[in-house]
């Protein structure tokens, strides 16, 4: 069996031009441009690409884009005091804050402090809340991101057991339950350090997401044969970008499979758009109760 490359670039794309479609339609009614402010702090090479590549992406969508970059050495309070700004201005209608953040700022402090209805990643604990309840504001970017590459190869998830390698905030946890929220309807599993017998537990997959940051972790024996296998991971090994699964040899197996790069990052940043316009959305509507 060879798999299907899951093409995360072109879907992604497809996911843009609806979502400059509608920001067109959005802009045209109400006069307003939906704006996204990400804030970067420090000179973290990676986030420096991650942050162009939204630039460039919302302006591509009909969408304002600004930057705010500060020192790495920005204090706490310096940064909160900033996003209290952010969260004031009625011309703001979504805030990123670009992690990670150096090691003098506390993270979830800075992600708490972030206006619910602005926080277009979904970390804030409202929204986390209100996505386990299943009437979710926004959907986290790149757990979102992968549910569509899944159903774009699989329609009728329901009943099919998903297991996730990993726990964090950011994929794991939300991952899980965007899959078992009703109209998905998965079995979910999630593995995380302390798991035993992993590879038992993942060879039952119909559907592996690995989440984890370990390159080339997920290796051939720890798949089903025909599984669709989404890889999160995004690692740098003799200059080169490879994901948590072993690809050449999971692919052999796997039914469809994500690359690395190609795959969840571009709908990562599709999703970000969505959210941003949606944001918008709900608070020109608020403005003008």
């Amino acid at each position: 069996m060879s798999a299907t490359i899951i093409d995360g670039k072109a879907i992604a794309k497809q996911l843009r031009e609806e979502t400059a479609k509608q920001v067109a339609t959005f802009t045209e009614q109400t006069g307003v441009t939906p704006h996204l402010v990400v804030v970067l702090v420090g000179e973290d090479a990676a986030s420096q690409v991650y942050v162009r590549n939204k630039e460039k992406a919302c302006l591509t969508a009909g969408m304002k884009s600004t930057i705010h970059r500060l020192s790495a050495e920005t204090s706490q309070t310096e940064l909160l005091e900033l996003i209290d700004q952010l969260n004031r201005d009625q011309q703001t209608h979504g805030i990123l804050v670009q992690l990670p953040l150096p090691g003098q700022i506390e993270e979830q402090a800075v992600l708490d402090a972030i206006s619910p209805l602005k926080d277009v990643d979904a970390f804030h604990p409202e929204n986390v809340g209100l996505l386990a309840q299943g009437r979710a504001r926004f959907l986290p970017c790149t757990p979102a991101g992968c549910l569509q590459l899944i159903q774009h190869v699989c329609p009728e998830t329901s009943g099919k057991h998903a297991v996730i390698l990993g726990r964090s905030e950011i994929v794991g946890k939300p991952m899980g339950l965007l899959l078992i929220q009703r109209g998905v309807d998965a079995t979910v599993t999630t593995c995380h350090s302390r798991t035993k017998n992993l590879a038992a537990i993942t060879s039952q997959a119909d559907i592996l997401i690995a989440a984890i940051g370990k390159a080339n972790f997920v290796t051939a024996e720890m798949v089903k044969p025909g599984a669709i296998v989404i890889d999160v991971g995004i690692n740098r090994v003799d200059g080169k970008l490879v994901g948590d699964v072993d690809f050449q040899a999971v692919s052999e197996i796997a039914s469809a499979i994500t690359p690395v790069p190609g795959g969840v990052g571009p709908m990562t940043i599709a999703n970000l758009l969505k959210n941003a316009l949606t944001a918008a959305r709900i608070q020109v509507s608020q403005q003008a109760e």
